[in-house]
């Protein structure tokens, strides 16, 4: 077999076999792994010579960037593109200055291992069509709109103290909305 055979087979194959186990693979049937690529970097506005006919406020042309991550972005393409198969999960595989690559693990809800198998039958449900669109997969809950806003601070503090992770509290993250004792329990814990 030349060279170009052996390169088919390495396209076929994720490259991160730990990674995908990790967020879901199996090595079974109704299991789909996609490489895809976006582009990188944000987007100007597109306006004829910049002139946004606006007030001030509203000028900025260059330094937009996208509510969405790349990653999100790129998940609804692989949804649009395989309407029929679900996104499970994503993973970054490599980057250079143009484009970013990520591997898509995707299912197939309507192969009969996935629907007889009680661990991945929650997939198969009406109510995760088009997960990826919807923001529920793990790139596309970042953007969210969870812990985005104003004291969303406070709650990553609370949460690490919830997990045992002990952090320094500065006097902008204390607050009356967390308990007494874990003020304590954080300065204890370094």
């Amino acid at each position: 077999m030349g060279a170009y055979k052996y390169i088919q087979e390495l396209w076929r194959k994720q490259s991160d076999v730990l990674r995908a186990c990790r967020l879901g693979y199996k090595a079974k049937q109704g299991y789909v792994i996609y490489w895809i690529r976006v582009h990188r970097g944000g987007c100007k506005r597109p306006v004829p010579k910049g002139a946004t006919y606006g007030k001030p406020v509203h000028h900025g042309v260059n330094q937009l960037k996208f509510a969405r991550s790349l990653p999100s972005v790129a998940e609804g393409r692989a949804g649009r593109h395989c309407g029929a198969l679900s996104v499970l999960n994503s993973y970054w595989v490599g980057e250079e200055s143009t484009y970013k690559f990520l591997e898509f693990i995707l299912i197939d809800p309507f192969h009969k291992a996935i629907r007889r198998n009680p661990d991945t039958q929650w997939i198969t449900k009406p109510v995760h069509k088009h997960r990826e669109m919807r923001g529920l997969t793990s790139a596309g809950r970042k953007s969210h709109g969870l812990s985005k806003g104003h004291k969303s601070t406070t709650l990553l503090v609370a949460l690490a103290l919830q997990l045992g992770e002990g952090a320094i509290l500065s006097s902008s993250t204390a607050t009356t909305n967390l308990p007494s004792d874990c003020f304590i329990e954080c300065i204890v814990k370094l």
